[in-house]
């Protein structure tokens, strides 16, 4: 009964929140209106989600929104330094291609945007297969060591989330 009420309990619940802050304010209306709107916004999207991933929400999740948070924060002070510190021609800017793992668009979608969130890197392009992905990066001393730390960090943790 619940899974058919609720067929994404995750998005109606990120449609409450999202009204909510909206709202600018939390009043019982605004908790009505924005149920509602967590109840049937998902019931009428369920058929053009025929192969909804699988998300585990749990420590793997929270340890990867963890370093997401932490890696933002310190990019943005690296950022910072390079733009006040480093002249333009003695920035290593590169193009980098990233073979990705990830099996689920969902994941890959998640990985890019995670990617463009951090201050310094722009996810640009998925291949057509799905099998890599094109980051610029404003300042890269060793591409290798790079691509590997964004497997590492992001990527190996996105396969411990979506299952």
């Amino acid at each position: 009964m619940i899974r058919w009420l609720l067929p994404h309990p995750a998005l109606s619940a990120m449609l409450l929140v999202v009204w909510l802050l909206m709202a600018n304010t939390i009043t019982v209306g605004g908790f009505v209106v924005g149920t509602i709107l967590g109840v049937i916004l998902p019931k009428f999207t369920q058929p053009f989600w025929p192969d909804r991933p699988r998300i585990r929400f749990g420590r793997a999740l929270i340890a990867y929104l963890a370093v997401v948070l932490f890696d933002v924060l310190v990019a943005n002070f690296q950022v910072a330094w390079l733009i006040l510190f480093r002249r333009n021609r003695d920035l290593r800017s590169r193009w980098l291609v990233i073979p990705i793992e990830l099996t689920t668009p969902e994941a890959v979608t998640m990985l890019a945007g995670t990617i463009s969130l951090t201050p310094g890197t722009v996810s640009s392009d998925v291949s057509a297969d799905g099998r890599y992905l094109l980051v610029h990066a404003l300042d890269v001393t060793d591409e290798a060591a790079e691509i590997a730390r964004i497997k590492a960090r992001y990527e190996a943790r996105l396969q411990q989330v979506f299952i």
